[in-house]
């Protein structure tokens, strides 16, 4: 399936985005998905850390937007829920390279909040996802 035809909104005079898009603008059938936290397919944490379960996180996103014929090229939206801020920006290279390494280079908009716990003790981030397809 072909990537999604979208447009970034990026206002004149604005800094540059890294690694995350200010606005998409998308036409075609839309895809949410739950949030996905870092467990495998049988719900089995395999790692207590966090840039090891973000990208087990970043996985699962992946594998149920292939239950839609969609990957991360249609990807619009993603939400990170994280349990620790101080972690995330002292890991940020690592992070960076674990998300290129299951999303490639797609930066769809993105927001990340730091919360107090989630609902799996053993979680440490939990991403939300929303994508389109082409008609």
């Amino acid at each position: 399936m072909s990537a999604t035809p979208h447009h970034f909104l990026h206002p004149s005079g604005w800094k540059p985005a890294k690694g995350y898009a200010n606005g998409i603008l998308a036409e075609g059938r839309l895809v949410f998905l739950g949030g996905h936290i870092g467990w495998n397919g049988q719900q089995q944490f395999e790692t207590d850390d966090f840039v090891g379960q973000l990208r087990q996180a970043l996985e699962n996103v992946v594998a149920v937007l292939a239950e839609a014929g969609a990957g991360p090229e249609h990807l619009v939206r993603l939400t990170w829920y994280i349990t620790d801020k101080r972690e995330y920006l002292e890991r940020l290279q690592e992070i960076g390279e674990a998300y290129r390494a299951v999303m490639g280079r797609n930066f769809p908009a993105m927001a990340m909040v730091q919360v107090a716990d989630l609902i799996e003790d053993r979680a440490k981030v939990e991403i939300e996802a929303t994508a389109v397809l082409p008609r």
